[in-house]
């Protein structure tokens, strides 16, 4: 019986008449799966892939192979996590210490945790940290991804260690359960928190919300004031080895395995970098 199939084209020409087809301003530009490759996510051939695979959208559209974007302009998203395609982006990690304050600068002359980066390009925290909590801080110019980590909907959670004021048997039963289901603060019923006591007035303790002071007001709140608070977990990014005051680059498995936590929901523009719904804890 003859075989009537006609054989598939090369994939090179498959390529040139997606291109063809292309409206003229998608013609132009690096091909998608060299940037996705260049950023950490995979080889060419794994890119090519996860486009294959429909894992990847350009500007919300399920991007094809032989797509050519822009990474200056395009939002490019792998499983709804962003792919930080600029060329000149940077992200830092800050373990940052007490008396640092958290903005680019200060009327009142004190330290900020801008002051021992790089000046160039510029950053922004994303969220911030009050003067006296130390640990980790996130410092970057991708205002996608801020926006992303910092936006409570995202669910990205941040852990810390606060040291309370407790008597030798650390925090009663009925506080930590209080902490964990919720506290009623002047703002509202704060959400469910992993709550736990590695050592009798050490609290380790999880959320994902951002309010203002948040941990010390719920610990307030159930008669344990804070002495000490160290943030040391954002979403999968922690660095025991990282000194107070010192700071590095994420490498790009980091920012790689950071975009996809915040893969649930995407917030904000890139454009403004998100300060406001970060833990000022």
């Amino acid at each position: 019986m003859p075989n009537d199939r006609v054989p598939e084209p090369p994939l090179w020409e498959q390529w040139a008449a997606e291109r063809a087809a292309m409206p003229p301003d998608r013609r132009d530009g690096e091909r998608l799966q060299k940037v996705l490759a260049s950023r950490g996510w995979g080889s060419r051939r794994v890119s090519e892939d996860l486009i294959a695979e429909g894992r990847v959208t350009v500007n919300g559209d399920v991007a094809v192979l032989g797509r050519r974007v822009d990474p200056e302009n395009d939002l490019i998203e792998v499983d709804g996590a962003p792919v930080g395609a600029k060329a000149d982006l940077v992200y830092y990690l800050i373990n940052k210490k007490a008396g640092v304050v958290t903005t680019a600068r200060d009327t009142h002359g004190r330290p900020t945790v801008l002051d021992t980066l790089p000046a160039q390009p510029r950053v922004f925290p994303v969220g911030r940290l009050d003067s006296e909590t130390e640990g980790l801080l996130l410092v970057m110019n991708d205002g996608e991804l801020s926006n992303r980590i910092a936006h409570p909907s995202t669910g990205v959670e941040k852990e810390y260690l606060a040291t309370v004021d407790a008597g030798p048997s650390g925090v009663p039963a009925g506080a930590m359960r209080t902490l964990r289901e919720g506290v009623e603060l002047e703002d509202g019923m704060t959400s469910p928190a992993e709550v736990a006591q590695p050592t009798p007035g050490v609290l380790r303790i999880t959320i994902h919300e951002g309010r203002n002071r948040q941990i010390r007001r719920m610990c307030d709140a159930v008669g344990h004031p804070v002495t000490r608070l160290v943030r040391t977990r954002i979403g999968p990014i922690a660095d025991r080895k990282l000194a107070p005051g010192e700071w590095r680059e994420l490498t790009p498995d980091e920012v790689r395995t950071l975009a996809l936590s915040t893969a649930s929901a995407g917030t904000g523009t890139a454009d403004e970098p998100a300060q406001r719904y970060d833990p000022t804890s």
